[in-house]
């Protein structure tokens, strides 16, 4: 697994220091808030309105001291692989986020990731991360031989899979990661989902780009 956090736009000190501990616990969206709302005082939690920046500051803070650890990795039917990502801007540029759900060839879920992107970032740069976070904890956690990956960004996917060169400027280092990441699993495609298309990850990005919202703290 790997322990180095995944690379972040500009973030709030107090949305950094969720993203901090989305890393710690392997960027697992539920074993965070969990952890996170059980540190606030009170009845108060990571997005309740009671909680202030300072009680919230103090849990987070907390959490990285006391050390955390990554919820058990649930044992997969086989190499294959279904990876579902997708990413959410408000603005656009705006408050961003990356969701990225990993299934098993049953297509049982084996985690639903989450992390914030950036205050003020595009939606094509939140398609990068979505797909370089589940190919980061893909292979950090499972030995993948084949992968179907689904998405709904034709900028991703002509540049990924096409070819062609990257359209948004600053997605360069993201792009290199996937291309990196992808190379290590031998038999890889996609699949272009529609916006009518279900796409699990979408609920997982926007609570990214909830935390990415987060003012100074």
């Amino acid at each position: 697994m790997t322990d180095d956090p995944l690379p972040t736009e500009h973030l709030s000190p107090l949305a950094t220091l969720v993203d901090e501990v989305l890393a710690d616990v392997g960027y697992e969206v539920t074993a965070a808030t969990d952890a996170i709302d059980d540190a606030v005082p009170g009845y108060g939690g990571l997005f309740d309105p009671a909680t202030t920046p300072a009680e919230l500051r103090s849990a987070l803070e907390s959490l990285l001291e006391s050390g955390l650890s990554r919820p058990p990795v649930p044992e997969p039917t086989s190499d294959t692989f279904v990876l579902y990502v997708d990413g959410s801007s408000r603005g656009n540029p705006g408050p961003a986020g990356a969701g990225a759900v990993i299934m098993d060839a049953a297509e049982d879920e084996l985690a639903r990731l989450g992390r914030p992107v950036g205050s003020r970032t595009g939606n094509n740069t939140a398609e990068y991360v979505a797909l370089q976070l589940g190919l980061s904890e893909l292979l950090a956690r499972y030995e993948p031989r084949t992968l179907e990956v689904r998405i709904d960004s034709m900028t991703v996917i002509r540049d990924i899979w096409g070819g062609e060169d990257p359209t948004e400027p600053g997605v360069e280092t993201y792009s290199e990661a996937v291309t990196a990441a992808l190379s290590s699993i031998p038999d890889h495609q996609y699949t272009h989902l529609a916006d009518s298309d279900p796409n699990p990850a979408d609920a997982l990005a926007t609570v990214g780009a909830d935390i990415a919202a987060f003012g100074p703290g």
